[in-house]
């Protein structure tokens, strides 16, 4: 679940930004931190079916895990390592990320071994908890990865970078399904947790190996810098007037409560994360009962869904560079409702492959809509990505709904869940296209102008400050221009910028 705005000015690397050789050992222990919580979250929806097998518990129930994931960690424990990464750097937040994640992963082991016939709902209670502090542990390290793979190299290209090391998430999301589906669903493993003790077991040294080397290592430190130096930082109260749209008045002054267009867009992420999370925790439900897969078919199907998504992105990213990002998800979110209407009333192998192909075009809704919901905020940028973010908690809502709709009518009308939430995101992207004049081809010109922000990260985002020129006057226009970044493009998908 990472994503973002990616600042094009932040805090210097202490001693100067890395290049060359310098970079590569830095770059590849932030990898392995964007592969550990990738695979655990490509664990985790087999998880959900695995413990209805075992453990005996309802399709409802079983959203538990969803519950702790997206609700007790993301939305609960990233402000907290958002304060830390503040207040101690880098380093120490990284450490204790790795730290609750390898701690999480360890306390499967006796819970799966003590499991038995007699306790299976106190062992599943056993199983939130592990997954809670597992999900405070990847909450942390996201909340810090982001930023310092963009701080630690040259700024110029600190959204490739950042891209870079994303995909590698996407990777380990793709591996965790495969290795499940041999782990977890052959043979006598359908109906054990034994494997499950062994799997976290390797996630917990995995975890800890990874800390070591992250404790050994002369990594450098970002410097931030005092707001109040920064000059062109829209927080600053004495340079608010930068944003000032053509009729004198100053974007983001209003209240941020009156952010109309930061507002719909939690609500459209909101409903994004809630769709996209129900759709991947009932894939085995629905392979195995609307259609002939055994569930480490099914669990291998899921793998494939999930690099058909890392696929997604990176062609939506090239497709964003040549259409407008509000145009383009509106597509997007057309052809989702299309394909999830056909999975709530299809049947067979062929309404499976469906499911599989939805990955594909939900692939740049998150960074999309984070990029469009944060536009024009001015002094409220940092605050507005922050509640963007927030936007995860739906992860945690809509699968219990979902798995309400599946114990009492099956898993295939339960589709019609994140049918809803598509929906929604299609109502925002289709005002927001209209009301900046349904523009198909992206504009070649100066559209937008971004403005430096302090960086560091608000649960787990980086913000930049950019407003679109149009709303600006020409005097704010050239103002920004002086006492910024300068003129810059805002990549309609990663939230990253071009420079011109």
């Amino acid at each position: 679940m990472a994503g973002g705005g990616v600042p094009v000015d932040t805090p210097a690397v202490a001693g100067g930004y890395l290049t060359g050789k310098k970079l590569i050992f830095p770059l590849s222990l932030v990898i392995s931190l964007f592969f550990l919580w990738g695979f655990s979250y490509g664990l985790l929806d087999v998880l959900n079916k695995h413990f209805q097998t075992v453990l005996g518990v309802t399709k409802l129930e079983s959203t538990g895990l969803q519950v702790m994931y997206f609700g007790g960690g993301y939305l609960c424990y990233s402000p907290i390592a958002a304060e830390v990464l503040k207040r101690k750097g880098y380093k120490t937040t990284i450490l204790m990320g790795l730290a609750l994640y390898s701690i999480g992963a360890v306390m499967f082991w006796p819970t799966a071994h003590f499991s038995n016939p007699n306790n299976t709902k106190a062992a599943f209670g056993g199983f939130l908890v592990c997954t809670l502090v597992i999900a405070c542990g990847l909450a942390t390290l996201e909340t810090a990865a982001n930023s310092y793979a963009v701080v630690i190299g040259d700024p110029s290209l600190a959204s490739a970078r950042l891209q870079f090391c994303q995909s590698w998430n996407g990777v380990a999301s793709f591996v965790g399904p495969l290795i499940a589906s041999k782990a977890f669903f052959s043979g006598a493993n359908l109906h054990s947790l034994t494997n499950v003790q062994y799997v976290y077991l390797a996630v917990a040294c995995a975890g800890a190996s990874v800390a070591v080397l992250f404790f050994v290592a002369k990594l450098p430190e970002v410097a931030e810098q005092p707001t109040a130096a920064r000059r062109g930082s829209v927080v600053q109260e004495a340079t608010l007037e930068l944003g000032v749209d053509e009729n004198g008045h100053i974007i983001g002054d209003a209240p941020i409560y009156k952010q109309y267009n930061l507002l719909f867009g939690f609500v459209a992420q909101f409903c994004y994360v809630g769709a996209q999370v129900t759709i991947a925790s009932f894939f085995i439900n629905y392979a195995t009962e609307n259609a002939a897969y055994s569930p480490a078919q099914a669990s291998q199907m899921l793998s494939y869904g999930l690099i058909t998504f890392t696929v997604g992105r990176f062609i939506a990213t090239a497709l964003a560079t040549v259409f407008e990002s509000n145009f383009l998800l509106t597509i997007y979110c057309c052809c989702a409702i299309a394909l999830n209407a056909y999975i709530a009333t299809g049947h067979g192998k062929a309404a499976v492959a469906v499911l599989i192909v939805i990955f594909f075009f939900e692939a740049p809704m998150y960074p999309t809509i984070f990029t469009l919901g944060t536009a024009n905020l001015g002094r409220h940028t940092r605050r507005g990505a922050g509640i963007l973010v927030m936007g995860v908690s739906g992860g945690a809502v809509f699968p219990p709904i979902q798995g309400a709709v599946a114990d009492a009518a099956g898993t295939r009308i339960s589709y019609v869940v994140p049918l809803c939430g598509f929906v929604i995101v299609l109502v925002y992207v289709t005002y927001h296209w209209a009301t900046h004049g349904f523009k198909i081809m992206r504009v070649k010109s100066a559209p937008v102008i971004a403005t430096s922000l302090e960086g560091g990260a608000v649960g787990g985002v980086i913000s930049t400050v950019h407003y679109d020129e149009k709303r600006l006057s020409i005097a704010a226009q050239e103002e920004v221009r002086r006492g910024s970044i300068g003129a810059a493009t805002v990549k309609g998908v990663t939230g990253g910028v071009n420079k011109y």
